[in-house]
């Protein structure tokens, strides 16, 4: 994920330098870079979007049902780090191409806010990708352990591991890490979500149809 992440780091720089000083940073807005501009933001909105809706409420649920606990886990860490990724870099694109089409001296209140809107899934998707996923990955790793050693995480769906938690102080205590770390993901994930379902209603109401 090298190169991923450099990439990432540039075009979050590039967003920032679009914030500030847009004409500084591309130049003059011509009809073409207009375009191109409003193509990027809503190309990487829609793919954000459809990841988003896919990873949450789709691929995950039917992984869930079908695969072994712990294999289920380590695929989903897996998953996570790319998908996080990807929201990230259209995150990032969408913000840098909204950014540069409605300069924040010039902007109306309204476009103000959407840019906000914009700026706080990049900051969540961020968190997730860079502090909270791999905490995840770190904290579901040792969980898996303990529950080998104890028999447990082979079960498809339902699982095990609550009922044997009442006779392990141990991995009642790793079970309360998890799904504190597991809560904030979720949390910066909805928010991101939110963010892109506030913008895309912002988009909808400028569509003539």
């Amino acid at each position: 994920m090298g190169w991923a992440a450099r990439f990432l780091t540039a075009v979050s720089f590039l967003a920032a330098g679009v914030l500030f000083a847009p004409d500084a940073v591309l130049g003059g807005r011509s009809g073409g870079g207009v375009a191109a501009a409003k193509l990027a933001h809503i190309l990487s909105l829609a793919t954000a979007w459809g990841a988003g809706l896919w990873v949450t409420f789709i691929g995950g649920k039917i992984m869930f049902k079908f695969l072994p606990r712990h294999q289920f886990g380590s695929l989903q860490g897996m998953v996570f780090q790319a998908y996080f990724m990807l929201k990230s870099v259209c995150s990032a694109i969408s913000v840098t191409a909204f950014a540069y089409l409605h300069p924040w001296k010039t902007a109306l209140t309204i476009e103000r806010y959407q840019l906000g809107f914009l700026i706080v899934a990049l900051g969540c998707d961020l968190s997730n990708l860079l502090v909270i996923t791999p905490m995840t990955i770190k904290i579901m790793m040792k969980r898996q352990k303990m529950e080998k050693d104890l028999g447990v995480g082979s079960e498809v769906g339902y699982s095990r591991n609550a009922e044997v938690a009442k006779k392990s102080p141990a991995l009642a205590a790793m079970n309360r890490k998890f799904r504190m770390i597991h809560v904030l993901s979720s949390l910066a994930s909805v928010m991101s979500f939110g963010s892109l379902a506030i913008h895309s209603r912002y988009l909808a109401s400028k569509l003539d149809l």
